[in-house]
Formats: C-alpha cells, structure tokens, sequence
C-alpha cells in the first residue's frame, strides 16, 4: 500500500518536536589560566613587543574583559579562589603555598610577621571539578596545581585526569620546561620537548576522547613562571626584533625596588608565544572535532606580571607595580571569554569581576548547582555576558604577607572607580580613582577623607566577615638594618 504524503508531513513535524524537546547538552568547557602573565602582556591588551596571535584571535571571537582581577597578588590564594568561588580568605590559603609562616622559619628585618595561612586546599572543600563531575563532565587538569601536597592533588580534588599537577609552583625538576621533566605526574617525552606544548597536546587528546560527552579541560598553565627558560627559535626571534625595534632597558622604581618600564625581555617575550601556541594548539582540537560552537573557552592569569624582581621579565605600565604588590600591576589581568551564541564577539566588557566569579558562572553555564550549604562569594558572570545591566559591587583583597617582589601585607577595595589600600605597616591608606589615574599615581586620600573613611569601613566589615588574619609586630625588627623589601637587579644581564 502507497504511504500518502500527509504521513511525512507527519513524520518530519514529529521529528522536529522531538529534537526541540530533547535537553540540550550542556557546554563543553576550557579554562586556561597563565602564571604570572601580566594585564599587559598580550598584544590584544597593549603589548607591542610580544606576540600572541591565537589569543587576539580569541579576543575578537569572544569577550574582552578590561577590569579582571586576580583575588591576590599572588599565586596559590588566586588558584584557591577560582577551584573554590570563594575569596581566599575563607579557605585560609592567603599566600603562596611554601612562602616561609612561623616566626622561627621568618628571617627577614621586617616590622611585621607575616600571618599564618593553610598550606593545602582541604579535601572537603566542594570545588569546581567535582561541581561539574558530578554534573556528568569529564574533567581533566594539566599543568601547574600547587595547592598541597601529594593526597591533595587534582586527583584528589574531583578531576579525572591529572597531567603534570603536584606541590610545586614551577617547573623545578629535570630540565624543567624541557624534558625530562622530573614530573611524578607527568611521564617525560622525548629529549627537549617542551612543556607548554606537550600539555597542550595532552589537552586535547582529552577532548577528542571525551567528545561525546560534556567535558572540563583546565589547562593551568606553567608558563610565563620562572625559572625563564625558552625555545632556542622563539628566542632568536624576539632578539632580532629587539634589536630592529631598537628596544633599550628603561628603569623606574618603587618603593625599595626597581622597577622595568619597557617591555623587552626577549626570553620572556618567547615564553609567552610559546604559551599562545599552546593555546592556539587546544582551540584547533575544538575546530577540527566540530565542537567550538558548544565550548565555553576561558583564559586568564593568577597574579600580575614580575616587574620588580626574580628577572624582572616584564613591565605592567601604564599599571604601577606587579605580582606581589596591592598596585594594579599586582592583581589586574587579562580575561577572554568565548561563547559561541551568548557572548557577541569582539565585545568589550569593563565591569569589574574577580576570580571567584568563575565558580558561579561555570555552574550556571553547566546547568549545576552548588552543594548544599556551600558558600560562593562570586556572582555568575553570565548576565554579563549576556549583555544585561548588573548590580555594582565592590571587590576586595587582604595579602597579611611580604611578598618576593618587595611588596609588603595590605589590604585593599575597589568600589565603582575608587580604590582604597590599607597598608599595615603603618597604617597608612592610599585613595586612587582609577578611571582617570589608573596608573595610580596621585593619592587622592588627604582630599577625600569621607570616601576614605566609608571605604575603610566596608573593606573592616569585609575582613571580619571573611575572617581575615592579620601580621602582628616582629619582636625582632631592628630599624637599624635593611629592610628586606629591596633587591638589586642584575645589571646588565636582565634582558637576555
């Protein structure tokens, strides 16, 4: 018997309702995150000397942030924040996981001692990768953890995989950005591979196996961290277009420290191409699978860029400072957002955001919920996105350390385009209005005494409330000696 043609009708109708019934899957995600790479050096951001083309490309296709930040200065309380949508201060991991804490191990002549933190991420904590694990994501993590000691690594912490995650904050076994690596989580390739893109390529291997499914690649970048190390090609690269730009060294300082002003570092300048390759590596994968179009991409950094020691590879102008200080330079980063049919490419955000708020933003993007009873002191990013207006808030930071790079414990708030550090030392504030200084240069503190007093008080409720700890008086400090917070660069030889 002949099927009439009202039956395909029929069917193709019934066929099409199907498929708009059906759940969507929910996206695919890829979370980048850069150590030490600083607010200004991609050249989407500024840089005229570096060169990232795969991360400009990402700028154009996505959304660029202008006021992203880290939530400290420095990087093991940032990578807590981000795992755990929380400011450090809840976590209790407020410097860098290894940083000297008891008054016996504290050596330095500094007025204060440092505050205690905690040296690991707590097993119970509920984190992003078993947020999305038990969503139903595949997760997997490469590179750089440095928030515990074995039995707190990322397999320990809800991710699947783990490729190249242990206790240490650099790449300091073997060759180090070169095989052997010295790995205990990172079997070594052949003699001289390199680091970034051997993890690249162990990222996306991930994803072509996890296709089929959702999944939460978070590639935790080694790079631009010291020791600076770079590809012999790369190298000879930027030093020949040093040498035809006619780059020259060009010094500041601040405080006890000086400070690089020009972006010329041509070992430094090769480990940042190396890692937008890396980059551009990952995104290939997603093209060649057919999966961008269902892939929420993320790239950011933990802290700012070094500029006042440890090589001083980098400047952060026209941001004052870097990794370790309260300055802009410290705790501003890059931040790229790609999300095919929700963020409109080539868009240009400039609201505000931290590194809590990347918890929330994956969830809801996700579909997932928060643990029961869980904590988040970020907001979901999504709104933003999405084009709608939001709320102003204010964001904060409590750093109770000295950090390596001279910087010493503060505390600090952005409110709208106003930023108040509180410095502990001798209580002393400093008032910038970053819209129109955001190089920090003028404090505006003695003019403004009802903002600064307004501002300190909510930054005071904010501490209590996160139960911030404080450096208390070195019964040791001797006025008499140096410091502690100055470093001589090497003279000569900081620009290989």
């Amino acid at each position: 018997m002949k099927t009439p043609p009202w039956y395909w009708l029929v069917y193709l109708l019934s066929a099409v309702v199907a498929v708009a019934a059906a759940p969507k899957r929910p996206p695919n995600i890829v979370f980048f995150l850069a150590d030490d790479l600083g607010p200004r050096d991609l050249a989407v951001y500024g840089s005229s000397f570096y060169e990232t083309p795969n991360l400009d490309r990402l700028a154009k296709e996505g959304a660029l942030f202008t006021d992203a930040y880290a939530a400290c200065p420095v990087c093991s309380p940032t990578r807590a924040s981000i795992l755990c949508g929380q400011w450090p201060q809840r976590t209790g991991i407020t410097d860098y996981i290894g940083a000297p804490a008891t008054p016996g191990a504290w050596k330095r002549n500094t007025r204060l001692l440092p505050a205690p933190y905690v040296d690991r991420l707590s097993l119970d904590t509920p984190t992003l990768a078993k947020a999305l694990k038990s969503a139903g994501y595949a997760t997997f993590f490469a590179g750089k953890w440095h928030l515990g000691p074995e039995g707190w690594w990322p397999e320990n912490q809800g991710f699947d995989h783990n490729l190249g995650g242990i206790d240490r904050g650099g790449p300091y076994g073997g060759k180090k950005y070169f095989s052997p690596y010295g790995n205990p989580r990172l079997k070594d390739g052949p003699d001289g591979e390199h680091l970034p893109d051997r993890l690249a390529s162990e990222t996306a291997d991930f994803i072509a196996a996890n296709r089929e499914r959702p999944f939460f690649a978070y590639y935790s970048f080694y790079d631009v961290h010291t020791p600076l190390m770079a590809r012999p090609d790369l190298l000879r690269k930027y030093e020949e277009k040093r040498a035809r730009l006619g780059l020259k060294e060009a010094w500041g300082r601040e405080h006890e420290r000086d400070v690089r002003r020009v972006q010329d570092h041509a070992v430094y300048a090769a480990m940042v191409e190396a890692m937008d390759l890396a980059v551009g590596k990952v995104l290939a994968k997603l093209d060649e699978l057919g999966l961008r179009e269902n892939t929420l991409v993320i790239f950011t950094s933990d802290n700012g860029g070094l500029s006042t020691s440890e090589g001083w590879p980098t400047s952060n102008l026209p941001f004052r400072g870097g990794k370790g200080w309260m300055y802009e330079g410290g705790i501003r980063e890059p931040l790229l957002i790609r999300w095919p049919g929700v963020v409109k490419p080539g868009e240009v955000i400039s609201i505000p955001v931290s590194s809590p708020d990347f918890f929330p933003t994956l969830l809801e993007a996700a579909g997932a919920r928060p643990a029961p009873g869980q904590r988040l002191d970020g907001v979901s990013l999504v709104p933003v996105l999405r084009g709608d207006a939001v709320t102003e808030r204010a964001l904060y930071w409590h750093y109770p350390h000295y950090g390596n790079q001279g910087g010493a414990p503060a505390a600090a708030i952005r409110r709208g385009p106003w930023k108040l550090i509180h410095w502990a030392e001798d209580d002393r504030v400093e008032l910038f209005r970053l819209d129109l200084d955001p190089g920090e240069t003028t404090d505006l503190a003695a003019r403004e005494p009802q903002r600064v007093a307004s501002l300190r008080a909510e930054l005071l409720d904010w501490q209590q409330e996160v139960g911030a700890k404080f450096p208390r008086p070195n019964p040791a400090y001797d006025p008499a000696r140096p410091s502690g917070r100055a470093a001589d660069r090497p003279v000569g030889s900081s620009s290989p």
